[in-house]
């Protein structure tokens, strides 16, 4: 009998050492109160807490959370109603502050994603809200970032998932990309004849620039090949005229040169007489006879030769 209270108390010595030992898992955080009061925070490890007097109050998760934002209308600037949602990143970095700064820190920061969503959506066209998501992702998170630094929650990023507009605008919005899409075929289009045009026009152009260039330098060869022709024969010409003086200054050079003026002079008198129906020799006779005493003695001498 006397073992009984033995045992009961050592069972209870058991069970308090069993609820003194707390292990905290890796990331995760715990917060200890004291007689309801916030005491300290343990990190990943063994610990020891103290029955009664100390309790665990929360458990926080210190890996990055994702929170979905719920879907929401938003209207734009320009008044068209669309619907957005997205998915918000965050993480605690305080966890006293996690615990006793807000109620629930993920609904908190949720409510606000939306709240400051609809502000961004409102700031901009509906045109310019799918171009500008980086944009309006960024704005997202430094706005929740800042309000939630009390709470102790870092926010990392923000991410829009869809943008739905109305089915209205939606079929608006298609027959405006189709109406731009056939537009701009058509300005590629005359921009493809315009350019076959100017091509045309240059093909021309050089084209006659190289048969008018083609044509000078023909002239050019014509005009040199002619210069080059008479300048040959005037040099045969002069060669010539030096030759016959250099004959004419040998003996009997005189007489050879009127035997040969009085032979051409009859070859053109026979030519006149001979295709003319009417003839006038505008020589008188002593001129004929004076001319025929200065080639005879030429005559004699050469046939006495």
């Amino acid at each position: 009998m006397e073992m009984i209270p033995t045992l009961i108390v050592s069972a209870i010595v058991i069970i308090i050492l069993f609820k003194m030992i707390r292990i905290v898992p890796e990331q995760e955080a715990w917060v200890i109160e004291e007689f309801g009061k916030f005491k300290k925070e343990l990190g990943a490890g063994l610990h020891f807490v103290v029955p009664v007097i100390q309790r665990i109050a929360y458990k926080l998760e210190l890996r990055e959370e994702v929170i979905d934002v719920m879907p929401q209308v938003c209207i734009t600037n320009d008044n068209v109603q669309i619907t957005v949602d997205g998915i918000l990143y965050l993480k605690v970095i305080d966890p006293q502050k996690a615990s006793y700064g807000i109620e629930n820190y993920r609904f908190a920061t949720a409510q606000l994603a939306q709240t400051t969503m609809r502000s961004e959506i409102g700031k901009i066209e509906l045109d310019r809200t799918f171009s500008e998501r980086d944009s309006i992702n960024n704005a997202i998170v430094k706005s929740v970032d800042q309000a939630s630094d009390p709470w102790g929650i870092k926010v990392t990023r923000y991410e829009i998932k869809n943008l739905d507009p109305p089915e209205t605008v939606e079929r608006a919005m298609e027959q405006q990309m189709t109406a731009e899409r056939d537009k701009r075929a058509e300005v590629l289009e005359s921009d493809g004849v315009k350019q076959a045009a100017i091509n045309d026009s240059k093909g021309n152009r050089e084209e006659a620039i190289n048969r008018s260039k083609g044509e000078k330098q023909k002239r050019i060869n014509e005009a040199e090949g002619k210069a080059k022709a008479i300048e040959l024969q005037a040099e045969a010409t002069a060669e010539g005229i030096r030759l016959i003086a250099q004959a004419i200054n040998k003996p009997n050079g005189d007489k050879a040169k009127s035997m040969r003026i009085f032979q051409q002079y009859l070859a053109q008198l026979g030519n006149i007489l001979k295709n003319s129906k009417t003839s006038v020799i505008p020589l008188e006779a002593a001129q004929v006879k004076s001319l025929i005493q200065t080639i005879l003695p030429v005559l004699t001498d050469k046939g006495a030769k």
